[in-house]
């Protein structure tokens, strides 16, 4: 398993961002969908990352660096974090997480922030053992009693 770079608009990250689309429609109404574009995930503030199994594109997750006006941060937000049926249950997404938070802290970003669904139990689970904790909502997301928002100190 190896997690490097990768171009959100692949063939391989498309399916699973398909993938990813179809499962979180089938979960929330599309107005509690905040999900990225392939556009969005090739922005520069932007790194996306995928994971391999032999040669199989088996995981994927993307971090945005933003800016808080209010607390005068820059943060990182998780975005994308997937894993498709056939590969759960094979620490792919904490892999992906791993990456993403080594990726903040090796740009001087010490706090990273996501938004998730309340129908997601096992990605909860995965946040809360990796240490994020609840928040309110951040940046251009308002509350949503579908939304959980949550925060991690990189450095804690």
């Amino acid at each position: 398993m190896k997690v490097e770079r990768l171009d959100p608009a692949s063939d391989a990250a498309g399916r699973l961002i398909a993938l990813s689309d179809a499962y979180m429609a089938a979960l929330y109404p599309a107005e509690s969908n905040h999900l990225e574009s392939v556009t969005a995930l090739a922005q520069d503030n932007v790194m996306f990352f995928g994971c391999h199994i032999d040669e199989e594109l088996a995981a994927c997750g993307a971090v945005k660096i933003l800016f808080d006006d209010d607390a005068q941060l820059s943060y990182g937000e998780i975005k994308r974090l997937f894993v498709p049926d056939e590969f759960r249950g094979k620490g792919l997404s904490k892999l992906i997480m791993r990456a993403l938070e080594d990726y903040l802290l090796a740009h001087d970003i010490r706090v990273a922030r996501l938004e998730t669904g309340i129908k997601q139990p096992e990605a909860l689970g995965l946040y809360f053992r990796l240490g994020y904790a609840e928040r309110a909502a951040f940046g251009d997301y308002e509350e949503d009693p579908l939304s959980i928002f949550m925060e991690k100190n990189l450095l804690a």
